[in-house]
């Protein structure tokens, strides 16, 4: 684990006091291509049954394009996002929050409000705790 000093934000801390020793930061690069140019992306987790977690507090038009073009460049690949506040809206003027926008891209994502990760998705094996809640489960629009 790094020191508190070696993470982009506070969320990304807090995210690695609760996973501890179960995922490493910032561990691996995904290569992809963004039209006409190819770019590398680091996700912030990679937990030990191989699912990368992104944190994100602010979620940006360029950050939104990329993980649209990682899902369709690498479906092989478990990116979820961890919300800060997933009912932000995308911008000042649209009603669609993060989760909305998400949901309709049919990308994972948790809320991190409720400080809780699915085990299975950060330790093999693992069933999930007694008092995991059904609501934490990775969202992903069904496939129409």
């Amino acid at each position: 684990m790094r020191k508190e000093n070696q993470y982009k934000s506070k969320l990304e801390i807090q995210v690695a006091e609760y996973l501890g020793e179960n995922a490493e930061y910032e561990r691996e690069y995904i290569e992809f291509i963004q039209p006409a140019k190819s770019r590398r992306y680091c996700p912030d987790f990679k937990t030990k049954v191989g699912v990368f977690i992104e944190c994100k507090g602010k979620w940006t038009t360029e950050d939104r394009l990329k993980h649209v073009w990682l899902r369709e460049q690498h479906p092989d690949k478990r990116i979820i996002l961890l919300f800060q506040n997933p009912d932000v809206k995308i911008n000042k003027r649209s009603k669609t929050t993060y989760a909305n926008w998400a949901d309709t891209h049919g990308i994972e994502w948790l809320d991190w409000r409720k400080r809780e990760i699915p085990r299975e998705l950060i330790i093999e094996n693992q069933s999930r705790s007694r008092n995991s809640r059904r609501d934490s489960k990775p969202r992903r629009k069904p496939k129409q």
